[in-house]
């Protein structure tokens, strides 16, 4: 798989993906029931909203990335940088020092850069069908990195917004829910620290066909002293195939010294979504 063809998936998974996904079995059972309005709902939705409270404006790592697309596995490495309500940016690196391309998703848009090829994507989300109509934005795609829960349609949770979720607190750990139309979200988090370890999204289709993301926050650092995911797998899984993608933080800091927007080349040729999503299409 060429450096633009890993690029390329990550966006579609990441951008496409999400208005579009599924609940993983690991936390979503047939006929189960849910906690409704009480006292112990309430308190553990507050722990939960709390342990992801990170004031932190800036977040930069290194990363190593890797892809998964049937038999296909690529690894490539990278740096991964975020400030908070305002853009998450991920650059990949060939050879280890060569950029081979780059994500760049604020609140406005979708920036996907080929340094190799010379060519660029630049859509605005609204330009998306499924985003749109979903509320997928960019600070459900925030949510999802700094472990949070979110409303689609919204910038952010507060304390106000905790009743719009339900939850199932019959394990050892508590399942969070949230619907919208044919979409789920949900979130399963430790009783005990309120700490989220996974998160979902399912899109029902009768006639196609449910699509599946899951969320996993495989291992848990430390960024000023507070937890914070370094290592993410997500898996995406539609009716027709599996892709599947590892990303692991090292050396977590608060770096503000980047710019954060990035300027492409008269240089670059603009590619379409939908000429970047039948080129994706057509190489697995």
């Amino acid at each position: 798989m060429k450096v633009y063809q890993v690029i390329s998936a990550v966006a579609l998974m990441v951008v496409f993906g999400l208005s579009s996904c599924g609940t993983h079995k690991k936390t979503v059972k047939e006929n189960q029931t849910v906690t409704t309005d009480t006292v112990g709902q309430k308190d553990f939705l507050t722990l939960v909203h709390n342990s992801s409270s990170l004031k932190t404006q800036y977040v930069s790592s290194k990363l190593k990335f890797t892809l998964e697309v049937g038999p296909q596995k690529v690894s490539l490495t990278g740096n991964l940088r975020m400030k908070r309500d305002d853009v998450i940016r991920l650059q990949l690196m060939a050879f280890g020092f060569v950029e081979a391309g780059r994500m760049e998703f604020t609140k406005d848009y979708v920036l996907i850069v080929d340094r190799i090829n010379k060519q660029y994507l630049k859509a605005p989300y609204k330009y998306v069908d499924f985003l749109r109509n979903s509320g997928i934005n960019f600070f459900t795609l925030q949510a999802l990195f700094w472990n949070e829960l979110f409303i689609p349609g919204n910038e952010g949770v507060d304390h106000t917004m905790l009743d719009n979720f339900t939850t199932d607190m019959g394990g050892d750990e508590a399942v969070i829910y949230l619907e919208r139309g044919k979409i789920n979200y949900s979130w399963l988090a430790n009783q005990t620290t309120g700490r989220i370890k996974m998160a979902n999204i399912m899109y029902r289709d009768p006639y196609n066909g449910n699509t599946l993301l899951n969320w996993n926050y495989a291992a848990m650092g430390s960024l000023n002293g507070k937890p914070f995911p370094n290592e993410m797998v997500v898996t995406f899984t539609s009716p027709k195939k599996e892709v599947k993608m590892d990303i692991k933080l090292n050396y977590l800091g608060t770096d503000d010294g980047w710019e954060t927007r990035t300027e492409v080349s008269e240089k670059y040729r603009e590619v379409t979504p939908d000429q970047l999503l039948s080129r994706i299409m057509g190489s697995f």
